[in-house]
């Protein structure tokens, strides 16, 4: 009886210690590859519209704040975007109050403000209804009356923002 308590009183603390070793390893196990939502951050601190362009694939660009209502509400839809479209189109969101540089040139009036840019780096040219739907506003260059921009003021949701990718050439 002596000997099989023994047994006990070493066997059970080292169950004990397996099965957390265990449970470690599983959480944390340095060899097995890590599932990442994206590759690159959802959240940046500076746009940088050129480069974002000129990668070969369509582009939805947020600028947004976090003191921001709409913004917040707008947040897990364009998280779900975000991982959704990883290889097939960029989705970026910026803090226009806590970074401001490269926003002062852009017609930002409001916040949420989302541009539009197909994958050659053009702004997107809607269709009139897709334009009426979302109430897209269009912005040409003064000088040359070039189209620069297509910008959409306000929240967009999920749905909404594949619907506008759906018209850029991204399929799910």
């Amino acid at each position: 009886m002596e000997k099989r308590k023994r047994i006990l009183q070493i066997a059970v603390p080292a169950v004990i210690v397996l099965l957390i070793a265990g449970i470690w390893l599983f959480k944390n196990n340095p060899f097995a590859k890590q599932a990442t939502v994206s590759g690159e951050p959802l959240t940046v601190e500076t746009m940088d519209i050129e480069e974002l362009t000129s990668r070969g694939l369509p582009a939805i660009l947020d600028f947004g704040s976090e003191s921001c209502g709409p913004c917040q509400q707008m947040a897990p839809d364009l998280e779900i975007i975000h991982a959704e479209m990883e290889g097939k189109a960029i989705i970026r969101y910026t803090d226009v109050w806590a970074n401001p540089a490269g926003t002062e040139e852009l017609p930002i009036r409001v916040v949420p403000t989302q541009f539009f840019f197909n994958a050659d780096g053009s702004p997107l040219e809607p269709s009139q209804t897709l334009q009426r739907e979302y109430n897209l506003i269009l912005y040409s260059s003064r000088e040359t009356g070039e189209h620069v921009y297509t910008v959409h003021e306000g929240m967009l949701t999920a749905d909404d923002m594949r619907k506008i990718l759906a018209a850029m050439g991204v399929h799910e």
